[in-house]
């Protein structure tokens, strides 16, 4: 962490972060929001990339637009999603860097 961390702050928060992260835990929606990071996407191009069904992918779409975390818009008979908060495309450029392409590649192990 950062010497500027204000722990204070952070226990106000923290709450409202492990709901994000317990939301993104689930496979499908992290993947989702990966590819809604690089961009706004219609269900059917959100489809291919991912390989989920379409009825789960909307499954998971509608919940995620019921915890602010996308928006859509209507374009003829498309649907476009995108990232609706800022801080969430953040989070997901820190995944990235950590476990992407070049990352240390180290798998997490938990002590029981």
């Amino acid at each position: 962490m950062t010497a500027n961390l204000n722990i204070d702050e952070l226990r106000e928060r923290a709450e409202e972060v492990a709901g994000l992260l317990k939301f993104l835990s689930h496979p499908t929606r992290l993947l989702i929001a990966c590819e809604l990071a690089d961009g706004e996407r219609t269900v059917s191009a959100l489809e291919s990339a991912i390989g989920a069904a379409q009825s789960n992918l909307s499954r998971d779409l509608a919940r995620m637009r019921t915890e602010g975390l996308v928006n859509s818009r209507r374009e003829s008979k498309s649907v476009f999603y995108r990232l609706a908060d800022d801080r969430l495309a953040r989070v997901l450029i820190a995944l990235c860097a950590a476990f992407g392409p070049g990352s240390a590649q180290t798998k997490i192990r938990i002590k029981r």
